[in-house]
């Protein structure tokens, strides 16, 4: 297993790259976040469970935790990915092999570890439980065991442990660049008198996923996205440079 090497520098230059690359190939991102999200207690650690659509979540994850949290940002990805980009445990990463069961069991004991870990900041893991990249609206979605576990062993330790549905879309809407939407959910607080059971908990969280995600593209359809903040702007793409150039050079509308 490849563990966390956390590198403050590492995670500064991440930083500065992951809103380069936003601001290059997305018009903008928009975050839709419930209150209670920022006001969650520091002290107890949580897990945002993700759907897993796109190339972009783990730099996502990395730009939301900057803006709004104040955090120690944990995430899991797959052991072959992260062998070709080691740099990832830098900046909080680990990785889980689901092809060698004793490694995965590694993976929940050692994100366990690292969630009730003392700290000064929040701990929290970023997971996302399909496991794959799939299409966006793919039903009924599917979720493996890990994260329930990786819960059942973090209450073995301490009280509770909150839980957070985190989805994204990628739509187009008027610009040649697409758009990256990420909604937050209020946090669910998980205690061990109130636990359900893993399996019962991974059902919970896939139908919440897609309810979550549902509720997502009502909104982007709707255009209902006057509660989003803007966290990255693009630069200018194509048709809004043209539309300068005529705007500067006083020039109609073709």
């Amino acid at each position: 297993m490849l563990k966390v090497r956390r590198s403050k520098l590492y995670t500064l230059w991440f930083g500065w790259y992951s809103r380069r690359q936003f601001r290059r190939y997305f018009n903008s991102v928009r975050v839709f976040m419930h209150s209670g999200v920022q006001q969650m207690e520091h002290g107890t650690p949580v897990i945002f469970y993700a759907n897993h659509s796109c190339w972009w979540d783990g730099f996502w994850s990395q730009l939301c935790t900057e803006e709004f949290f104040y955090q120690h940002l944990h995430i899991i990805i797959e052991y072959q990915q992260l062998r070709k980009h080691r740099f990832f445990t830098r900046i909080g990463a680990f990785s889980l092999d689901r092809s060698r069961p004793r490694s995965a069991v590694s993976t929940i004991h050692y994100a366990s570890e690292l969630l009730t870990a003392k700290s000064e900041r929040q701990n929290a893991l970023w997971i996302f439980p399909q496991g794959k990249i799939e299409p966006v609206d793919k039903r009924p979605l599917f979720f493996f065991k890990g994260t329930a576990s990786i819960v059942s062993r973090v209450l073995d330790t301490i009280p509770a442990i909150y839980l957070v549905s985190v989805v994204s879309r990628i739509e187009y809407l008027d610009e040649q660049k697409p758009e990256l939407f990420l909604s937050f959910r209020e946090p669910i607080l998980v205690t061990p008198t109130e636990f359900p059971g893993q399996n019962a908990l991974t059902a919970y969280m896939q139908r919440m996923t897609e309810t979550h995600l549902d509720e997502l593209k009502e909104l982007i359809i709707n255009r209902t996205l006057d509660d989003a903040r803007i966290v990255v702007l693009g630069t200018l793409s194509i048709n809004r440079r043209i539309e300068a150039i005529r705007r500067f050079l006083h020039l109609p509308n073709a």
